[in-house]
């Protein structure tokens, strides 16, 4: 009887463990869908996924658990690897990195994420400020926002002069091709939505106090030059998409499936394989009988208030 009571006990406690691991990507699944009151009033439009809950959820821990084969075989194999998320602002590229890394070891896989170049690295060539940031062997390497801001937001608004962007456009197929052949993998994906999505996306970050700090002076530009990122885009993947690291676009629209469809493509693209891992056994621990725990202060303690 009481071996049945035990196993219940740790069947218990397992599923626990279990239910608070999916509890994060519950916690942003419900912050996504949080529409404040004001953004209510302002529009009626639904917006909800064509895909039902449960099923993304399946498919999602499922492709988590693929990035961990991956990941494992990153490491094994000496792999090196780099993916640039690009895209309209409020497109979903932070959402797609999240549920990448979520389960993964930030010591293998990194996110990079460069602020607005220093005066010092206005001076430099344009792209070493991003190589120090590459990977070395077993490393996996996302950039949200890449090299390609050159022919993008500061070509838009008059950052770069005519002939940088000129430069760049010729220097970036050469650039990309040395990284192919020292060995690194180059995934290029594009995040696409339309002008109505990101609108609606935008105002809930103005009416939503906790999303107020993803929308930057640069973003409500965006907006009024919606125009003119279109016809730099256009150019930007007709001229970069090269053999060696092509262009690959995902439509963002729903975010749901575009991040399932991102993680799956991306999956695709890498010969992974399982890698032998040696048995792991827990050692028992070592109990000292002349040992006595110490008595900590109370102060020393975070207050329980939960």
């Amino acid at each position: 009887m009481d071996d049945k009571r035990d196993v219940k006990k740790q069947q218990t406690w397992v599923e626990a463990e279990l239910e608070d691991s999916f509890d994060e990507e519950l916690e942003m699944e419900i912050d996504d869908e949080r529409i404040s009151r004001e953004l209510r009033a302002i529009t009626d439009l639904k917006h909800t996924s064509s895909i039902e809950r449960r099923v993304y959820f399946h498919e999602l821990f499922r492709l988590q658990s693929e990035l961990v084969r991956l990941q494992d075989w990153v490491q094994a194999t000496g792999f090196k690897l780099v993916v640039l998320f690009e895209g309209r602002d409020a497109a979903g590229k932070g959402g797609v990195i999240k549920r990448i890394t979520q389960r993964l070891n930030p010591r293998i896989c990194r996110v990079v994420a460069l602020p607005a170049p220093s005066e010092r690295e206005k001076s430099q060539w344009y792209f070493q400020r991003y190589v120090p940031h590459l990977p070395a062997v077993g490393e996996m390497v996302l950039f949200d926002r890449s090299w390609y801001n050159r022919a993008g937001v500061e070509r838009v608004m008059d950052f770069a002069t005519p002939d940088q962007v000129e430069e760049f456009f010729n220097d970036v197929p050469e650039f990309e091709r040395m990284l192919a052949r020292s060995g690194i993998k180059l995934i290029k994906y594009w995040f696409s939505i339309t002008d109505q999505e990101q609108q609606l996306r935008f105002l809930m970050r103005i009416h939503d106090p906790m999303k107020q700090w993803k929308l930057s002076p640069m973003d409500l530009q965006s907006r009024i030059k919606w125009e003119d990122y279109t016809k730099v885009k256009e150019e930007m993947l007709e001229r970069t998409n090269i053999p060696e690291a092509p262009w690959y676009i995902v439509e963002g629209n729903d975010k749901k499936r575009a991040r399932l469809n991102c993680i799956s493509h991306l999956l695709d693209q890498i010969p992974y394989g399982d890698v032998p891992h040696d048995p792991v056994t827990l050692p028992e621990r070592v109990f000292n009988p002349e040992y006595e725990r110490k008595i900590l202060p109370d102060n020393l303690y975070v207050p329980e208030k939960y």
